[in-house]
């Protein structure tokens, strides 16, 4: 498959009209991890989805009118980055890839995009969390220069997403 041009894709928020293609993506994501016996969901939140999407913080890329990639973002995370979440940050959670375009460096235009965003709001850092367990994952993060900064557990609360809750976590951060 050929590389995607910037001027062939575009970033937007997602709707409720996507709701089928990103629980599908879900579940392809869930399949590929146990498939391959990669530490990953074992489920997901669609109500959790569902109000991202109302609060325009789920995301989509997009090209023609194939969604390639998701991912959602948030402008406080207290509950997993507790004492270091000071209103600087962004953070980047749940990027899913749609099969049929893996190995176009998604996670690249994700970065790409997400620190313009964060640069036009003032904000000092990207943050995010993976799982503990999958070492590659983590050096993947940094390969982009992503810092490990600390592991931790998340509590076990409804204000978590389903398949966030009791995970322990790399904390990785980008600083702009």
């Amino acid at each position: 498959m050929n590389a995607i041009s910037p001027e062939t894709y575009r970033i937007e928020n997602a709707s409720t009209a996507d709701l089928e293609v990103i629980y599908w993506l879900f579940e392809e994501a869930i399949s590929y991890q146990k498939k391959n016996n990669y530490v990953g969901w074992n489920s997901y939140d669609k109500d959790y989805i569902k109000r991202d999407i109302e609060n325009k913080l789920q995301f989509k890329i997009v090209s023609d009118d194939t969604i390639m990639c998701i991912f959602s973002i948030c402008f406080t995370d207290e509950l997993i980055w507790r004492e270091k979440d000071k209103g600087d940050a962004i953070y980047l959670h749940r990027a899913v890839v749609n099969p049929a375009f893996k190995g176009q460096k998604m996670f690249e235009k994700i970065l790409n995009w997400i620190t313009i965003f964060a640069n036009k709001k003032g904000l000092r850092y990207v943050r995010m969390d993976t799982w503990t367990a999958n070492p590659h994952i983590i050096e993947y993060y940094k390969s982009y220069g992503f810092v490990f900064l600390e592991n931790y557990t998340t509590p076990n609360t409804p204000d978590l997403p389903e398949q966030h809750r009791n995970l322990t976590v790399a904390l990785l951060e980008f600083k702009l």
